[in-house]
């Protein structure tokens, strides 16, 4: 079974930019959809983007569009989340989960993922 490790979240200012990375161990990593979500205190989590399997399909949340980029590296069981501009609301903990899915699809619902990481907090000062 896949296990998901997020890193990169930090400190940084207002119009900083992060890059995130969500590393998986297991051998069926190419079969599977990966999302970005997070959650800051008092609120529900929000999908930010997925990617799928085949690395074609990248839809954005409305919040983060434009301003955030995910891309993977099957090579090396990672993804990425790129995240330019950043502003105090996008302070949050930051997941990455997966979905066994190897028709290239990715869903931005947390519904769709089966497996989540821990989670890395980004807080971004104003």
């Amino acid at each position: 079974q896949l296990q998901l490790v997020e890193s990169g979240g930090g400190l940084v200012q207002t119009g900083g930019s992060l890059r995130l990375s969500c590393v998986a161990s297991g051998r069926t990593w190419d079969e599977y959809a990966i999302g970005w979500f997070r959650q800051a205190p008092g609120k529900e989590r929000e999908a930010l983007s997925c990617i799928s399997n085949g690395g074609t399909l990248t839809p954005y949340g409305e919040s983060v569009e434009g301003r955030f980029t995910i891309s993977r590296d099957n090579a090396k069981n990672t993804v990425y989340l790129q995240m330019n501009s950043l502003r105090p609301e996008d302070t949050a903990v930051y997941y990455c989960a997966a979905d066994r899915n190897r028709y290239d699809e990715c869903y931005l619902r947390q519904t769709a993922y089966e497996l989540w990481g821990q989670g890395t907090q980004v807080t971004v000062s104003s």
